[in-house]
């Protein structure tokens, strides 16, 4: 009978908690772990604290069958997974602070044979430290346990399917914990297992990310170029495409979420002065936010000298992205945020936030009904299909009325 590792899930945020309960679904026992009690309680009674389709049945049914246990701290097991944000400090430095404070946290269970896998986008070199500040802790388990680095790639909305079906790339500080961490994705994993070393997998998420920051960079540049010169864009892209060898994404308001917005700042901190492209795409998607802040208070302004009032602002989605309630890095928070700051009157409508979210938010019918002026920040399917009177003026940054 096929031995099932016992697992530690270190951190139950948007990827923490799937992959956990989905780990769990395959019949092996994991211990999630969070510093948050409200989260731990809420996982414990087999509900969940995050928007994402199917997770909450998931959730509710490996509680339930005892597969999944969320406590505040780790306990003895096979496995441990670390997967914790790593956001930047100030000038884009990389904070490590909650992955070495994970794998501090972690040092005191670890027996030998464990092995211990770095999910959380990381710098190069980062599973190294990992490994150094393990030894240093427990020189005992030198040569006694496996170190690796498996980034995930997934998709908000999506997550479930793409942690079970996409290709995964995994790096071991050395072939043995290679090999260890691949047996173990193959617990759950039905996607292709690419093994490489612990660098080069950590490259790899970075690029991917960088990838396609570059490529929104070149729509969002592409929008304030047609902006400029009298072209509906989202024409112009859409007939750019019909081109067999081309494939122009959409512009929007910016780049969010804890990826795209984030990881090629890690290339660049470690390689400033070879990095010069993916800085300049990191730069252009910024600047487009700005640009429609811009473009806002300008119809605002205008609307307030031909009315001799101030305008009332929809400010429609509040998400990094499309059908999904995550604000990290949102660039439509920050507008709405910024124009509030700025003393405009301002409604914010996030459908997407579970009821009860601190923040003072509208619904879509009644930001439709008392606003003077739309503007479409993301592009929710909520949005798509609203009848809006000819009187209101609309600003669509992200393409939801095209």
């Amino acid at each position: 009978m096929e031995h099932k590792p016992s697992v530690v899930m270190m951190g139950l945020g948007y990827i923490g908690l799937p992959t956990a309960a989905l780990i769990a679904s395959r019949g092996l026992k994991v211990t999630g772990v969070d510093i948050r009690e409200d989260v731990v309680k809420t996982i414990n009674q087999g509900k969940i604290h995050i928007v994402e389709p199917d997770l909450d049945g998931l959730v509710h049914h490996v509680v339930k069958e005892k597969h999944l246990k969320a406590a505040t701290k780790p306990v003895e097991a096979d496995v441990y997974l670390i997967a914790v944000p790593t956001p930047f400090k100030d000038n884009h430095v990389p904070d490590l602070s909650y992955v070495l404070s994970a794998t501090k946290n972690l040092i005191p269970t670890l027996k030998k044979g464990a092995l211990v896998i770095l999910e959380s986008t990381s710098p190069v070199g980062t599973t190294e430290k990992v490994q150094k500040l393990i030894f240093e802790e427990r020189p005992e388990l030198k040569g006694h346990i496996h170190i690796a680095y498996c980034p995930e790639r997934v998709l908000p909305g999506n997550v479930l399917h793409e942690l079970k079906h996409n290709d995964r790339a995994i790096g071991g500080i050395n072939k043995d914990a290679t090999d260890k961490a691949i047996a173990f994705y193959k617990h759950f994993v039905v996607g292709e297992l690419h093994p490489t070393n612990a660098k080069t997998a950590e490259m790899v998420k970075l690029v991917e990310n960088a990838s396609r920051d570059n490529q929104i960079a070149f729509a969002n540049e592409l929008s304030v170029i047609c902006d400029k010169a009298g072209i509906n864009v989202w024409e112009m892209i859409n007939l750019a495409n019909k081109h067999p060898r081309v494939n122009i994404l959409k512009p929007g308001t910016g780049v969010g979420g804890h990826c795209i917005a984030v990881d090629p700042w890690f290339i660049v901190s470690e390689f400033p002065n070879e990095s010069g492209l993916i800085k300049k795409s990191r730069e252009t998607n910024n600047y487009k936010t700005e640009w429609v802040l811009e473009k806002i208070k300008n119809k605002a302004l205008a609307f307030k000298i031909e009315n001799d009032r101030e305008a009332k602002i929809a400010c429609m989605g509040l998400a990094f992205k499309p059908d999904i309630d995550d604000l990290r890095e949102s660039p439509a928070l920050y507008v709405a945020k910024t124009l509030k700051k700025g003393g405009f009157s301002t409604l914010d409508v996030e459908p997407n936030l579970k009821e009860g979210d601190t923040r003072d938010l509208t619904t879509v019918s009644d930001a439709i009904h008392q606003a003077d002026i739309i503007v479409f920040l993301v592009a929710h399917t909520a949005f798509k299909t609203l009848d809006i009177d000819t009187s209101k003026e609309v600003l669509d940054f992200c393409g939801v009325r095209q």
